[in-house]
């Protein structure tokens, strides 16, 4: 369609200039066309002289424009530029906030297997960084004998030997065996979890832990709450010197409370036991249960020992020990029997089947959950063995374990069925 319609000329026939274009009235004025004469001047920009512009029939120039180099606006700059995240301000706070995560102990609750090298606690490891991580997994059970036999037997009966020579002097000797095993084996526990990260309050969960058999050879098992008692608060209150909270208050507290009832109060029922011997006019009683009870222990683990790597397939709990079994469980616990019965016919204290079946049933019991929480803990922190000084039975508390579970049942049992009436 041609914009000749939007022409139009004066109708009659003039010719006036004014004519030509369009008019569309005061809002919009008149829109004039190309090719239309007219008088007024060129369109022009601003104030800048850029002269008049070219029609838009004629072909183009070839001209780049002039850009004014005095703007240093570069208006595509920010799209170049790679864009930087948002940073988020620092940290502010006033006093310490306890919700800063930097100020919180590291998490002890999980698996210490993570990395042994790490602070647990929140201190630095003494054992410096950098330390290979050893994962422990369930394993299947192996058939045979790890320990060294020969080496475990005759360390055994050479403690036996002293243990048999201390309750035939006086029940004050087997006292003072009581304080060693417990002494060592608090020094192996406090040694090893030092080791693993933790800080301990070594001195005074030491000094709780054999304060506790003393107390309670000494007074009674009354004693024993005080006991605990000052030992809590001696413990706890010692962190209160510390710098930080990075010292770790509630878990190193928590592994040493840990100590002083697992080593220091269990093993204080051997006193209670022993004091019977020395007060009431019963001089054996306490020597004699003793006595059935190291029987009955040691009985109960050769017997599982053997029977369970003979035979044994299904273990107690494989992610503790798979090399303890259900089957070595009750080869252990008829062993106990046998062995009760034969050092019962010759005891003057417990002298009937009963109280063996009575005694047999705690030590079959218990001496096994004692050792699969010996285990329990050792592989949370990833180690063999708490010590070395027994050899072939490795540490103290290695050695002991089962006695620290059994040692509170039997006292009770004693107390129930009193054998000496």
């Amino acid at each position: 369609m041609s914009d000749d319609i939007w022409r139009r000329k004066d109708d009659t026939g003039g010719d006036d200039s004014s004519g030509y274009g369009t008019d569309f009235g005061s809002d919009f004025g008149t829109v004039q066309f190309a090719d239309d004469p007219t008088s007024e001047p060129a369109l022009s920009f601003g104030d800048a002289d850029t002269g008049k512009l070219p029609h838009w029939t004629e072909p183009a120039t070839g001209e780049i424009p002039v850009v004014d180099e005095d703007d240093d606006t570069d208006v595509w700059g920010t799209f170049q530029e790679p864009s930087q995240p948002a940073r988020r301000p620092d940290h502010i706070s006033i006093g310490t906030d306890p919700t800063d995560e930097r100020r919180r102990p590291r998490d002890i609750t999980g698996d210490l297997g993570r990395d042994p090298s790490r602070d647990i606690t929140g201190g630095v490891p003494r054992g410096g960084r950098g330390q290979p991580v050893r994962r422990s997994g369930p394993r299947g059970p192996k058939k045979g004998i790890s320990r060294d036999l020969p080496t475990a037997i005759t360390t055994g009966l050479i403690l036996l030997a002293v243990f048999l020579g201390a309750i035939m002097w006086r029940p004050a000797a087997v006292m003072l065996i009581v304080i060693a095993v417990v002494g060592f084996a608090a020094v192996e526990f406090f040694s090893k979890v030092t080791e693993k990260g933790y800080r301990p309050a070594t001195f005074a969960g030491l000094i709780t832990c054999i304060a506790a058999p003393l107390a309670a050879y000494w007074v009674g098992d009354e004693a024993l709450p005080l006991v605990l008692a000052f030992g809590f608060l001696a413990t706890s209150t010692g962190f209160l010197g510390a710098s930080s909270v990075q010292s770790g208050p509630m878990p190193n507290v928590a592994i040493s409370t840990m100590a002083i009832t697992w080593i220091g109060l269990m093993g204080s029922f051997a006193a209670l036991i022993l004091r019977y011997s020395v007060n009431g006019g019963l001089p054996h009683v306490g020597t004699d249960t003793l006595f059935m009870i190291v029987i009955g222990v040691i009985a109960n683990d050769v017997g599982g020992l053997f029977v369970g790597a003979s035979v044994g397939k299904t273990p107690l709990r494989e992610w503790v020990s798979p090399n303890k079994t259900i089957e070595g469980a009750i080869g252990g616990a008829i062993a106990t029997l046998v062995a009760l019965i034969v050092v019962g016919s010759q005891n003057g204290t417990w002298n009937s089947m009963g109280e063996w079946i009575a005694l047999t049933i705690v030590i079959a019991v218990m001496a096994p959950i004692g050792d699969l929480v010996e285990s329990m803990f050792k592989r949370n922190l990833d180690v063999k063995d708490f010590g070395s000084l027994i050899a072939g039975h490795g540490g103290v508390l290695d050695r002991f374990d089962g006695f620290l579970f059994v040692l509170p049942a039997a006292y009770y049992l004693m107390l129930v069925l009193q054998p000496w009436a």
